[in-house]
């Protein structure tokens, strides 16, 4: 099964932003933004839209997903 891996935090990092103040531009709570970074969560297209036009970039370059071994 693939998982889903996001740059949120590298992301935040380059632009020297908090977990809420992503979370407050797109309109979720911050636990969101933690699940999202941690893996535990997968957005919905919108949200993932939303993130990426925060950041000025695709939602490839933020989100991929990652094929598990077993999927090999």
């Amino acid at each position: 099964m693939s998982k889903l891996k996001t740059k949120i935090k590298e992301y935040r990092a380059r632009f020297n932003m908090k977990q809420g103040e992503l979370a407050e531009k797109v309109g979720v709570r911050r636990e969101t933004i933690i699940r999202l970074e941690k893996g535990q969560y997968n957005p919905s297209l919108k949200l993932a839209m939303d993130i990426a036009k925060v950041f000025e970039v695709t939602i490839e370059e933020i989100f991929e997903f990652e094929e598990d071994e077993e999927d090999k």
